[in-house]
């Protein structure tokens, strides 16, 4: 909205206040998305998490057969926390991000509609005081069906790269230089995949206070440090990138995404005031998947996001061994679980998961140099 006002109604302002001017540079829409966001979810954090008590009653569904501490500690604690954070998300967006780039309306439909996938799915859940929410099967087609249509949007209304025009329907392959592969408009269906796929890495992921949380504004770093490579001719050309114009705006989305992740951490953090549910994890997760679609950087997201990977391979791989065989490989998945089985703290768990995370994040970007 700032950068709507700066060039609309500030054109004969800002030569008069220069100070004006700073709202032309993405890093500074970026530092204040970021602020705003934390601000914002850090203001409606203690009434929002007493009136969710008072709504919620017994709070968020504690699986029985799960870890016999959480059923004691956790219960009681109230789940949506999801809403405060795209508060804050969609409040530092929209404040400072373009409204005329495409690439932030088709990450915020995205979000907003994991985001509300995910709250349907907890209030089933709050209300029939059962770990079972929506259908599993028509959650995974609607949650298909939204990115496909964000993806679609990128693909009409996105400017094309000037040195590749059908980069919009292409995957792009890191380590080797100009390796792409064009898929038409069965690219629809791989971003669905990338992007389904990482909001739910991320809902296996939120199984502790907190363990979520950081990661997922360790990717969102990432994330906004590579739109905005990539969004920059003059750096794309230098890491031998392909440049996608206008893509730099994500970096206002992820701003925004860290400042709201660092302001629920401060009710999220252990013990816990407050669970970001369903409603915080489809969002956070689809959005750090749109991110990845749009700026052609999609397989790295398995580096990047290597630790909700794990997460994610855990569960498939413990299903699949127990239909088969009858046994566990895990003592218990997610694989955080496992840990917990073997005897560690929470906090422990938390933590080397929060290392793990940054050092999948720096590999991730070692990948854009390596070419």
């Amino acid at each position: 909205m700032f950068f709507w006002l700066y060039e609309h109604l500030a054109a004969g302002v800002h030569g008069h206040i220069p100070v004006f001017n700073l709202v032309r540079y993405i890093t500074f829409r970026t530092i204040m998305s970021l602020f705003t966001a934390q601000v914002i979810v850090v203001a409606m954090g203690s009434r929002f998490i007493r009136w969710m008590q008072a709504k919620q009653g017994r709070g968020q569904p504690i699986r029985a057969e799960g870890i016999q501490r959480h059923i004691t500690e956790k219960a009681g604690t109230p789940t949506m926390g999801g809403v405060m954070i795209l508060a804050g998300l969609f409040g530092g967006t929209l404040l400072w991000g373009d409204l005329s780039n495409v690439y932030i309306w088709a990450v915020l439909v995205v979000t907003a509609g994991y985001g509300l996938l995910g709250f349907l799915d907890d209030y089933s859940k709050v209300t029939k005081h059962s770990t079972d929410g929506i259908s599993g099967k028509m959650r995974l087609f609607l949650e298909a069906l939204i990115a496909m249509a964000a993806i679609a949007l990128i693909i009409l209304f996105a400017a094309k790269p000037p040195e590749d025009p059908s980069l919009l329907t292409s995957v792009a392959f890191p380590l080797v230089k100009n390796a792409v592969v064009n898929l038409s408009w069965f690219y629809l269906l791989f971003g669905a995949c990338v992007i389904v796929g990482a909001a739910n890495a991320v809902n296996f992921t939120d199984g502790l206070d907190g363990l979520a949380t950081v990661p997922v504004m360790i990717a969102a770093s990432a994330y906004g440090m590579i739109a905005y490579l990539v969004g920059n001719f003059i750096f794309a050309n230098y890491l031998q990138l392909h440049f996608v114009p206008g893509v730099g705006e994500i970096a206002i989305y992820c701003a925004a995404m860290i400042g709201a992740g660092l302001g629920f951490l401060w009710y999220n953090a252990p013990p816990a005031k407050i669970f970001m549910g369903d409603t915080g994890s489809l969002a956070l997760g689809g959005g750090i998947g749109a991110a990845a679609v749009a700026t052609r950087q999609e397989i790295i997201l398995v580096i990047i996001g290597g630790l909700f990977v794990a997460e994610t391979l855990s569960v498939i791989i413990q299903v699949a061994w127990f239909k088969r065989t009858g046994k566990r490989i895990f003592l218990m998945a997610p694989i955080h679980h496992h840990f917990e089985k073997l005897g560690w703290s929470e906090s422990t768990v938390v933590i080397r998961f929060w290392i793990v995370s940054i050092m999948l994040a720096l590999l991730g970007l070692a990948t854009l140099k390596l070419r």
